[in-house]
């Protein structure tokens, strides 16, 4: 098993939800409206999914080659708020063949600074032939 560099991110922001409902289209007020997040039971804004799961593509484009992705599928563990920073960690746990080309299967986590998981997800990449 091979371990990736860990990618940190700075502080989710309550700035950074509004600008990313729209850049996203996503304008439910639970990501954006402190009161209404509040009725909902949440306790306070929650950052959008696809921004975390944004953030995991991110470390995947510094670990690997964009071009090489060939898979990437995330389940969402819990809630992520303003106030919290994010660290993406990552693995390669085995090397598969598919249709003649060989890939990496790896496994990623997006936490949060006191070690919650956040999301969970599993890559498949191109495996760069070695020369030599």
């Amino acid at each position: 098993m091979q371990h990736l560099d860990t990618v940190h991110k700075p502080m989710i922001t309550h700035t950074q939800l509004v600008k990313y409902a729209g850049a996203s289209g996503d304008f439910n007020p639970i990501h954006t409206v402190v009161p209404i997040a509040e009725k909902a039971g949440l306790g306070d804004v929650i950052a959008h999914g696809m921004l975390i799961m944004g953030m995991a593509g991110e470390a995947l484009g510094k670990w690997f080659p964009r071009k090489n992705l060939r898979k990437f599928n995330v389940r969402f563990s819990s809630m992520t708020k303003p106030g919290e920073s994010l660290s993406i960690e990552g693995r390669i746990v085995e090397e598969i063949e598919v249709d003649g080309e060989l890939r990496y299967v790896g496994k990623l986590f997006v936490k949060n600074s006191d070690g919650e998981t956040k999301l969970k997800g599993e890559f498949h990449v191109k495996k760069e032939r070695e020369e030599g």
